[in-house]
């Protein structure tokens, strides 16, 4: 898989120190309250869990699965909840984890959904962020790192279910997507 990788954008150690960052910014946001992490599954699942880990205070944690990409590069801009919340969020604070802020329709279209069901108030912790393709007016509230327009994997990233066990992230030579 590495011989796949064009260039590392953020090594192994930057990703702890990032993590640990953002962990400490929740823990001051959040004292005395008790947030529901929300993972946006598959890619966000080895970010949720690092950032869980270095939160200090008492949370719950659910997941979601939402789908716009199938199996391809780009976003078909068809979102899909294909597994949904199993808690009650109706005057909670929930904290969505997701992995990438791209075009944005994803996480757009979800908020909008989880906001009719009534939470205290719905934060984003995105990993990474890419503004240059964003097509939905949405922010994250606490971004790990701003990306360039690259086809970015590992740390959870993939592509095709691919390069997630990846300890970094990287840019994906574009042979490997558009050879298909």
């Amino acid at each position: 898989m590495n011989r796949d990788i064009q260039r590392i954008l953020v090594d192994e150690a930057r990703l702890s120190e990032r993590v640990n960052e953002l962990g400490r910014a929740m823990t001051a946001d959040y004292a005395g309250r008790e947030p529901l992490i929300v993972g946006i599954l598959r890619g966000s699942f080895i970010f949720m869990a690092d950032l869980v880990r270095v939160c200090d205070f008492p949370c719950t944690v659910d997941f979601m699965v939402v789908s716009s990409y199938g199996g391809g590069a780009t976003s078909s801009g068809n979102v899909r909840i294909l597994k949904d919340l199993s808690e009650d969020i109706s005057g909670r604070d929930v904290i969505l984890v997701e992995d990438i802020l791209d075009t944005g329709r994803t996480l757009y279209n979800l908020r909008d959904v989880l906001s009719r069901r009534g939470p205290r108030s719905i934060r984003i912790a995105a990993l990474l962020d890419k503004p240059d393709r964003r097509e939905a007016d949405i922010t994250a509230d606490y971004v790990g790192f701003t990306v360039p327009n690259e086809f970015v994997v590992g740390y959870g990233l993939d592509y095709d279910q691919r390069y997630r066990t990846l300890p970094y992230i990287g840019i994906l030579k574009p042979e490997v997507y558009t050879s298909s």
